[in-house]
């Protein structure tokens, strides 16, 4: 089989590059996309890959071979296959205006529609985000993260919301089959756009192995950068309204209400600014604990170990989640994971998870203090986290997604 992927989110840096390596700072959907390829590669030496890319494989990605390949799209000749999308909109809906970009919209596309049709004749094209072009002459699949878009409007720009409802609407309704990372998910999707059950397969994502691999740095060293002080819990993720930081802040400002030996506890925030986050780096001057509250921004790896293996507990009080991967991440450390009871995260934390209702600041504060007030609860649920961990891996994700695939590209 001829499989193409469009691998525009493993390599185009949205949240930056990494300092030391220089490689693109992969969260969510990019982390998915990338470590799917990494995976396909390892797994699969029968089915020949095109990849296309806007830019150079970055030096992590597979390196090319008899049946790997990348197809690099310039930027002036179409992206990638999701803009070569955006061109035959451009023509549809400006086709009696004039402009450079007008002109291009006729040709262009044609050229690389055939070079793929008479070169690559893809027998599957499966883009890992929620877009598709609207021409394309081969079978087609997606993956839908989640639908937080549907569930949250408020929280997205309104050309992105615009963006993400039209073209997924359109995408599910070409699309072969859709993957995505959660049974909740699957549900939602089913849901929403009123698909058959059997058209949504659940492939839960993994979690980096190299986590367990490297060593962590020394603790000293991490507090000492950051000016942490004492011991703190945990908040792993982006900077928006949906992951819920600002009640977080709110239920860790009451700690101190049941013990005033809690109010010397730290509460690490580790995330890059997503969108909407001037309440959430405003919430600590707001609850009266500005020197308890610190933002981190991006850390290296290692530092990301050290701060799980050394807090109290990790929590993840999200008002929705496609997964949840910080959460597996957390557990993997041997950090003891507090997590809200809604939407895919009870999937991703199983038994070994404290769960409350995200929506109840005093449910939080109360989690949290049971939790770091008794030893041999997280000792418990550390042991279980261990266990629950071992349910996931990438290299599963991707046989699970290369199965399904070649389900669909041999049934045509």
């Amino acid at each position: 089989m001829k499989i193409g992927i469009n691998g525009y989110e493993a390599v185009v840096p949205r949240f930056g590059l990494h300092k030391q390596t220089g490689l693109p700072n992969r969260v969510g959907s990019s982390e998915y996309c990338f470590n799917l390829l990494v995976n396909l590669n390892k797994i699969d030496r029968k089915n020949e890959y095109f990849v296309y890319l806007p830019v150079n494989p970055t030096t992590d990605m597979p390196a090319e071979s008899e049946n790997w390949h990348y197809k690099i799209v310039k930027k002036r000749s179409i992206w990638t296959l999701f803009d070569l999308s955006i061109w035959f909109l451009k023509q549809k809906l400006f086709k009696n205006r004039h402009s450079e970009l007008d002109s291009e919209s006729y040709e262009i596309p044609k050229q690389v529609r055939d070079d793929i049709e008479k070169k690559e004749k893809l027998d599957i094209f499966f883009s890992p985000t929620h877009y598709l072009p609207i021409y394309s002459p081969f079978l087609s699949a997606i993956s839908i993260m989640d639908l937080s878009y549907i569930h949250f409007p408020q929280l997205f720009k309104k050309r992105d919301l615009y963006q993400l409802k039209f073209w997924t609407k359109l995408s599910v309704r070409k699309a072969k089959i859709i993957f995505t990372i959660s049974n909740a998910s699957k549900s939602d999707i089913i849901k929403i756009y009123g698909v058959p059950k059997k058209k949504v397969a659940v492939t839960y994502p993994g979690i980096k192995e190299e986590n367990i691999k490297h060593e962590a740095l020394s603790m000293k060293d991490v507090k000492d950068k950051y000016g942490i002080e004492g011991e703190y819990i945990l908040f792993v993720g982006t900077l928006q309204p949906r992951k819920n930081i600002k009640k977080l802040i709110e239920a860790f400002s009451k700690l101190s209400t049941f013990n005033s030996q809690l109010s010397t506890l730290n509460l690490v925030v580790v995330g890059k600014k997503g969108w909407m986050y001037e309440e959430i780096l405003g919430a600590p001057k707001k609850f009266g604990i500005e020197d308890k509250v610190k933002f981190l921004d991006f850390v290296t790896d290692e530092e990301l170990q050290a701060l799980y293996k050394n807090a109290l507990c990790f929590i993840l009080p999200s008002l929705y989640e496609g997964f949840g991967l910080p959460v597996l991440e957390a557990m993997q450390n041997g950090c003891p994971v507090i997590t809200s009871n809604i939407s895919s995260l009870p999937e991703a934390g199983g038994d070994a998870a404290l769960y409350v209702d995200p929506q109840d600041v005093n449910d939080i504060a109360d989690k949290i203090q049971k939790v770091i007030s008794n030893q041999k609860l997280r000792d418990d649920m550390m042991e279980k986290g261990y266990k629950q961990v071992k349910k996931f891996s990438w290299e599963k994700t991707a046989r699970e997604t290369l199965k399904a695939l070649e389900e669909v590209g041999s049934a045509k």
